[in-house]
């Protein structure tokens, strides 16, 4: 016998264990629909800017088509807005959209910490350190980018800090749903980096989390994460009175508190 058995037309390996490699390729528009969507999310491209579909395909070497689709995906996600015989642009911020963000993100996030807490009342002391030790580096790693000015790496270490709360609970799809719903509301974050007492505000506030999370208090580690998030919304006033050509409701959110609007940052 030489192993193997023959079924039909395949032949199957008898004792090897079973094993399915994932070698699907990653299509063209998926690969230019994320990098698209993330200059737009970073504010490289600002709001009202024209997306050039032929530019974009001759940028990553590929046809129109992909390109297309992958800008169709953006248009369903409100980050473009096609007007057919006039153009691509890229969208304005909705501002419903960040407030149904945010209550999708608070039900959510709440959740996560509750449960990443009571993970680790439930462990040994030995495992909870373990359990602890990426949420507090993120931690340190978000103020060594502080102190360094880069805004790039603190808002990826922002992120990542979120992602590893949803991974401490046992959830990591909840950060994939939070990710895909909170496009409108990054924008608007990304416009606050630039003020350094808003990041300054944003390392205390995940200390708190740490701290909360790290004491078993899944109470407190939940209070910790609806303060952290309940500052988005507030903060967008000031963004609409410096940034009004970047929304597409202009109106001032009747929850919001006055806070003093960012600093502009210079687009190319």
């Amino acid at each position: 016998m030489d192993g193997t058995r023959k079924t039909g037309t395949k032949v199957r390996t008898v004792g090897a264990p079973a094993r399915v490699e994932n070698v699907r390729a990653v299509p063209a528009s998926a690969r230019i629909h994320e990098a698209l969507r993330e200059k737009i999310i970073a504010m490289e491209w600002t709001p009202g800017a024209a997306v050039q579909e032929k530019q974009i395909a001759l940028a990553y070497g590929v046809s129109r088509t992909p390109v297309r689709e992958a800008v169709l995906k953006l248009a369903d996600e409100r980050l473009v807005d096609i007007f057919p015989q006039y153009g691509t642009f890229v969208s304005r911020i909705s501002l419903p959209s960040v407030r149904d963000a945010m209550v999708i993100r608070q039900s959510l996030e709440r959740t996560a910490v509750r449960e990443a807490a009571l993970k680790v009342a439930g462990a040994t002391e030995k495992a909870s350190k373990g359990l602890l030790a990426e949420i507090k580096a993120l931690v340190a790693r978000q103020r060594a980018s502080h102190k360094a000015g880069d805004l790039a790496a603190f808002h990826a270490a922002d992120e990542a800090f979120h992602q590893a709360i949803a991974e401490l609970a046992g959830h990591p799809n909840i950060w994939r749903v939070i990710r895909q719903e909170k496009a409108q509301v990054d924008r608007c974050r990304l416009l606050t980096l630039p003020a350094a007492e808003r990041r300054a505000s944003v390392i205390a506030e995940h200390a708190a989390i740490v701290d909360a999370v790290a004491a078993g208090d899944a109470a407190a580690a939940e209070a910790a994460v609806a303060a952290h998030l309940g500052r988005v919304i507030p903060s967008i006033a000031g963004l609409v009175a410096a940034y009004p050509d970047y929304f597409a409701e202009t109106e001032i959110l009747a929850e919001a508190a006055s806070e003093p609007p960012s600093p502009r940052i210079r687009t190319l």
